[in-house]
């Protein structure tokens, strides 16, 4: 056998390939991370090119166009905060992949926000510091500073994955560089405490609807003995309720004050509800077929009403939070003379500034958010995931019909807890479920099962509340913090440019 040839060349572009190649794979990494931020740069860009179109020939046009950037830049954090509440629960119980929650929340989102918008919009911009007795060029500049707190602190807690309300956030700022300002005297104190009154109250009526919804499903569907045949029977009912309420808002949302009275609005809402039970019956049907009787073939079912809920959140969140981007926007705009027709009434564009943003800062910043609602906030089954995002979503939209800025944070954690207390109620009371044990027990020829240990079940059930304090903590502090943070900017605005 003849010896090997010796080798006599270093194997030195090899050595330098590699590092090439594992340079370019840092870049790329790094890179990647990047891509984010880039984009968010592009849209702040071309949000003040859109309102330059607009004001560019008009006294204060650079305020306004400084203002567009600072509202798209927080409807930008809007979306990657509060967005997940949306769709978090839909992707957390696998009824949708990422990809379809990022679609759906974003198409849902802009339409909310254009259609029934404004009459949130109203209340940030002129109700909760009176536009009368501010002279206009002050309110420009406490609408801008209000902006910056708010988005810079939001921001700040979107980056420690704290859970904070965008609307405790816009609303603090503008009360804190409003008192800043001008003093306590334009701050309009029962506004405020109709707002602050429904941060309490919104939580605990999701809450109840939440549980109420929860208890229907349970006591038709869940524990009947044919599962699949009564979701069958029950699951179009549940899309007709959904579909029927969201036109009846739409109706009230579009039509001319006093165009239609109640009693039609009703029949309304009850028409498209009998069309899109008709229309579910046939879809509901074929995706029963072959399903066996388990609690796992109601994950399948409940899987159109889940997404329907999920976009109907997206829609009522639309409506009720583009108000804290472009609430101040649309004050800083009519303070200038380049509004609407009249004060708290916000032009289009702004309106559109404040959607698009919602929606680039979900499609960019939202989806790690939404795996951590999805698992660690709501994990819930399609069945308490659909009573959860119906309940939030049916009382946004009431609360955005009355004008109210409530927070969806707020009504979406107090839907989970409302679905927790009562499952740890209906599971120790309820004489259906212990009688369908028993059935189920007789039926397989197996012994009763035994009482659950307690400690366990506690242990399960607490998971959730184990975050409540630190939500509360978050709630209560958002507010001070917002405002103490508006007024240090508007002092520094005052300085340096007034």
């Amino acid at each position: 056998m003849a010896p090997r040839p010796a080798v006599l060349t270093k194997r030195t572009l090899d050595k330098d390939l590699d590092k090439i190649t594992h340079a370019e794979d840092v870049a790329k990494h790094v890179l990647r991370r990047l891509v984010a931020p880039g984009l968010g740069l592009i849209f702040l860009g071309l949000a003040m090119l859109f309102a330059g179109v607009y004001v560019f020939d008009r006294p204060g046009a650079m305020l306004v166009v400084a203002a567009a950037a600072l509202a798209g830049y927080m409807a930008m954090n809007i979306g990657a905060n509060d967005v997940t509440n949306n769709v978090g629960a839909a992707v957390g119980a696998r009824a949708m992949t990422m990809g379809q929650a990022l679609v759906i929340a974003a198409i849902f989102e802009i339409l909310g926000a254009t259609i029934a918008g404004g009459e949130v919009v109203k209340t940030i911009s002129s109700n909760l510091v009176d536009a009368v007795q501010v002279p206009p060029a002050i309110l420009g500049w406490i609408m801008m500073a209000a902006l910056m707190a708010a988005a810079l602190w939001i921001n700040l807690a979107t980056w420690m994955n704290a859970p904070v309300s965008t609307t405790h956030a816009i609303v603090g700022a503008v009360i804190g560089a409003g008192i800043s300002a001008v003093g306590p005297e334009p701050v309009n104190w029962q506004v405020m405490l109709e707002i602050t009154s429904s941060w309490i109250t919104s939580p605990l009526i999701g809450g109840l609807i939440a549980a109420g919804l929860l208890y229907l499903v349970k006591t038709l569907i869940i524990y009947s003995d044919d599962k699949v045949a009564a979701a069958k029977r029950w699951v179009p009912v549940l899309v007709a309720v959904m579909a029927g309420g969201f036109m009846a808002y739409m109706v009230l949302q579009l039509s001319p004050t006093g165009k239609y009275q109640s009693y039609t609005i009703i029949l309304i809402g009850i028409g498209i509800g009998l069309v899109s039970w008709l229309a579910a019956r046939p879809l509901v049907l074929a995706q029963a077929r072959d399903l066996e009787n388990r609690n796992s073939s109601l994950r399948v079912l409940f899987r159109l009403p889940l997404i329907g809920s999920a976009a109907l959140l997206s829609f009522a969140h639309g409506a009720n939070d583009v108000s804290n981007a472009v609430g101040p926007l649309s004050a800083i705009v009519h303070s200038v003379g380049v509004g609407g027709d009249a004060i708290g009434h916000p032009p289009l564009w702004v309106m559109l500034i404040g959607a698009f943003g919602i929606s680039v800062g979900l499609l960019l910043f939202g989806p790690r958010l939404i795996r951590l609602v999805g698992e660690e906030i709501t994990k819930l089954n399609p069945m308490r995931a659909y009573c959860v995002a119906l309940s939030t979503a049916f009382t946004v939209i009431v609360a955005s019909w009355l004008g109210l800025p409530v927070s969806t944070t707020h009504i979406a954690v107090g839907s989970v807890f409302g679905v927790g207390f009562f499952r740890e109620w209906y599971t120790r009371h309820s004489k259906r479920r212990i009688a369908y044990i028993r059935r189920k027990a007789e039926s397989f020829d197996i012994d009763e099962p035994e009482e659950p240990n307690i400690h366990e079940t506690r242990r399960r059930y607490l998971v959730r509340r184990s975050h409540f304090m630190t939500i509360v903590a978050a709630w209560i502090v958002t507010v001070p913090v917002s405002g103490a943070l508006a007024a240090m900017i508007y002092w520094a605005m005052f300085a340096l440019f007034v």
